[in-house]
């Protein structure tokens, strides 16, 4: 493609190789488009893969079966300490990665979809240069900005940066700290803060808002934060972090919980307190591309940027900064590219907490009832009524259904429990549908299975839950 400065042409070019950028481009070369890649990691994948999703659900697993050996001496079964070698965990993990990331570069090869490694900057709405190990200048008919995002940092008024390490430098375990204080008590906090308590380490969480996983109704989040309580020395909502500095045994940290203030020193420290799109650096100043207040990308329902030949999916386009949503964005834009009709008109975008128990959503939430005052019925089905979930010795779960009053169409469901990520595709899917409860509720669902509780918590849309009183 690019061979010194020599400029090259593709239809289309697809800036960034992660979960929204190579599948719109496999997905674009399916359609016909030649189209290549650029990517400025040493692999196709992006942060997911490469240093996000897979390598901390890779280091969850361990982690949960960590719980499991210790859940299980209830039932008369007792293991010893697990010993850990770091080394070989850290080794797994990469394997993981690299299995992974090599699917992606021969599924590229396959499609003929050619991959330049370097990072892409634009000259012109019809021109980018690339910088690394291909330089050159690439013209395109057609481009792709999906370039993710990364770690929020904090002030270093707050706390310097050689005081925390942030998500992917947690995920590379370089050493288990004996102490870890994990500021943010959000999705990716919680995870990592769970990774880290299996290894064996002390984990204390504060969040600045009034409980952890605010994104959740409360009563789905409530059975895993009194699963967290138990595992985690302290979780302290309303905090604020007032300032940290290195000492002697780790990081001096400050913070006022509410009204009072307090100083702790942690063997380490995790800040994660969000993401930001990485929307900078890429010269957008060249073309009509427009940012927002926060530097996301606007784009429209057809994931047109306010440059009609570019496009932008993914976290750099903004929230929810999830995957599975790039994913889908990018074979929207691809079927535009490739003149089909095709916009972005999702019901449903599933959120998942990878903890243990699993907290999973999808579509309106409580919150979003009163907001919006919606006249709803809701039903609610707790799996201490699950003949599956006690039989494992996790009754501590909930499944939730919200349904319009008027027509019993599915709005919204909640899910707290073991795999409750993934029964909630049953859920996105009734809501895509516009599924009535009744739906929900007449389907078979197999026994004894957690699944039985979104058609038990269906049927109380109706007041009437079968193995529950509403």
């Amino acid at each position: 493609m690019v061979v010194g400065e020599l400029v090259e042409q593709v239809d289309l070019l697809v800036i960034g190789g992660g979960p929204g950028g190579y599948v719109a481009a496999f997905k674009a070369a399916d359609l016909g488009v030649s189209t290549a890649i650029v990517e400025d990691g040493p692999m196709l994948g992006g942060v997911c893969l490469r240093e996000g999703c897979i390598p901390s659900k890779a280091l969850l697993h361990v982690a949960h079966l960590i719980d499991e050996a210790q859940h299980v001496g209830q039932f008369g079964v007792r293991y010893g300490k697990p010993e850990i070698d770091i080394q070989q965990l850290r080794a797994w993990k990469e394997s993981v990665v690299e299995r992974l990331c090599g699917g992606v570069k021969t599924l590229a090869d396959k499609r003929q979809v050619r991959v330049i490694q370097g990072r892409a900057t634009f000259e012109d709405p019809r021109t980018v240069r690339i910088e690394g190990a291909e330089s050159g200048r690439v013209r395109f008919k057609h481009a792709i900005i999906a370039t993710g995002s990364r770690p929020k940092l904090l002030p270093e008024s707050v706390i310097p940066r050689d005081c925390y390490l942030d998500s992917t430098q947690a995920l590379e375990l370089e050493r288990v700290p004996k102490s870890l204080l994990v500021v943010g008590g959000g999705y990716i906090g919680l995870e990592l803060g769970q990774v880290y308590w299996g290894l064996g380490c002390r984990v204390s969480v504060i969040e600045a808002l009034e409980r952890i996983v605010p994104a959740a109704d409360e009563d789905l989040a409530r059975p895993l934060v009194s699963r967290l309580t138990k595992q985690f020395e302290a979780i302290l909502p309303s905090t604020k972090l007032i300032g940290a500095r290195r000492v002697d045994g780790g990081v001096e940290v400050k913070w006022s919980h509410k009204g009072a203030e307090d100083t702790r020193v942690f063997d380490a420290v995790l800040v994660s307190v969000g993401r930001q799109p990485n929307s900078d650096g890429l010269r957008l100043e060249n073309v009509k591309v427009a940012l927002d207040e926060r530097g996301f990308i606007k784009v429209d329902e057809h994931m047109r940027t306010s440059e009609k030949r570019i496009f932008a999916i993914g976290d750099v386009a903004g929230e929810p900064m999830l995957a599975h949503k790039a994913s889908h964005e990018g074979i929207v834009a691809a079927e535009v590219v490739a003149g089909r009709p095709a916009k972005f008109d999702a019901r449903a975008i599933p959120a998942v907490v990878y903890t243990s128990p699993e907290l999973a959503w999808c579509g309106v939430t409580e919150s979003d009832v009163r907001a919006k005052n919606l006249d709803v019925e809701i039903g609610k089905f707790p799996w201490g009524a699950s003949g599956r979930a006690i039989a494992m010795g996790r009754p501590e779960g909930l499944t939730k259904i919200i349904a319009d009053k008027a027509t019993h169409r599915v709005l919204g469901v909640g899910i707290v429990g073991e795999g409750a990520g993934d029964l909630i595709a049953e859920a996105v899917l009734a809501i895509e549908m516009g599924a009535e409860a009744g739906d929900l509720a007449m389907t078979i669902h197999p026994h004894p299975n957690t699944s039985e509780t979104v058609m038990e918590a269906a049927e109380g849309v109706f007041g009437k839950p079968i193995h529950a009183v509403k």
